[in-house]
C-alpha cells in the first residue's frame, strides 16, 4: 500500500486553504516579518496555497503556473535572518493552532516547513 502525502495526511486542498487563511493575518501583525509583505497580500496567499499544496505533495499547481519554485531565489530581495525564520514559523504554528490541526500532524507540517525557512536565511542579525 502507497504511504499517504502529507497533503492526504492533513486533509488536502480544504485544510491547505484555511491553514493560508489563518496564517497570513498573523504575518501581517509581527512585529519582525509583517513589513516584508505587501499591503495586499490575496496574491501571496494564492500562490502560498499553489506552492504549499504542492510542498506537501498535492497537485503541482505552483509549477503549473510559475515554473519551478526556486524558493530560495525567490526570497533572496527580502533581509531573511535567523529572527524572522523562527517568526514565520512560530506564525505558521499559531495558524496550525487556530485551524486545530492535531498535534501529530502540527510537528510534521512544521518540521517539512523548518528546513526551507532556515534554508532562506541570506542575513546575519
Amino acid at each position: 500500500m502507497a504511504q499517504q502525502s502529507t497533503y492526504e495526511l492533513i486533509g488536502g486542498a480544504e485544510t491547505i486553504r484555511k491553514l493560508v487563511e489563518a496564517f497570513y493575518p498573523k504575518v501581517q501583525r509581527n512585529q519582525e516579518i509583517g513589513h516584508l509583505f505587501p499591503e495586499d497580500i490575496t496574491p501571496v496567499m494564492e500562490k502560498q496555497y499553489m506552492f504549499l499544496t504542492q510542498f506537501f505533495g498535492g497537485p503541482a499547481l505552483y509549477t503549473d503556473a510559475f515554473g519551478h519554485p526556486m524558493m530560495r531565489a525567490r526570497h533572496l530581495p527580502f533581509e531573511i535572518t535567523e529572527t524572522r525564520a523562527k517568526a514565520w514559523l512560530s506564525c505558521m504554528n499559531e495558524a496550525l493552532a487556530e485551524i486545530e490541526l492535531s498535534e501529530p500532524l502540527r510537528a510534521l507540517v512544521l518540521e517539512k516547513l523548518a528546513g526551507p525557512a532556515y534554508h532562506f536565511i541570506n542575513t546575519a542579525e
